[in-house]
């Protein structure tokens, strides 16, 4: 264990996180996200059964530099298919949005489900966590430590 760093951020975790450079994007996936086919076009996976997607999100925050200043859509959604467009917005989304207030009013974006699936295969890392409400799906984009 050590000081500062949720209990769940392993040192697989932790070391992929450091590994990670401006640019570099992290998948943070739910129950239903399809991680280890996607993971087999060269991200790494790892899993955090225990969280749902919104408290991984927390646990990330205080370590990994999402990069507001430099990108357009720093923090990504699967947007909704239309056959979910009449339910209410998803959950997490709203949590999401609360924990990454702190870096702009606006932080959060939509993408396509099948584009977000393709750039997801394009991540550094993916971790998939015990979230099972739909659309907990969240991609971030690594900035600079200032």
């Amino acid at each position: 264990m050590l000081n500062g760093i949720h209990h769940a951020l392993t040192g697989d975790i932790l070391k992929f996180l450091c590994d990670m450079g401006h640019g570099d994007e992290l998948v943070i996936a739910d129950a239903n996200f399809p991680a280890a086919s996607v993971a087999a076009n060269g991200a790494r996976l790892c899993r955090l059964p225990g969280l749902t997607a919104p408290q991984a999100l927390a646990a990330l925050l205080p370590l990994f530099p999402v990069d507001h200043k430099y990108t357009a859509a720093p923090a990504l959604v699967m947007e909704r298919t239309k056959e979910d467009l009449d339910a209410p917005e998803p959950a997490a989304w709203a949590e999401f949005r609360d924990a990454l207030r702190p870096f702009g009013p606006d932080s959060l974006s939509a993408l396509e489900r099948q584009a977000f699936y393709y750039r997801a295969g394009k991540a550094y890392l993916i971790l998939q966590t015990g979230e099972e409400r739909q659309y907990g799906n969240l991609i971030l984009v690594k900035g600079c430590v200032l």
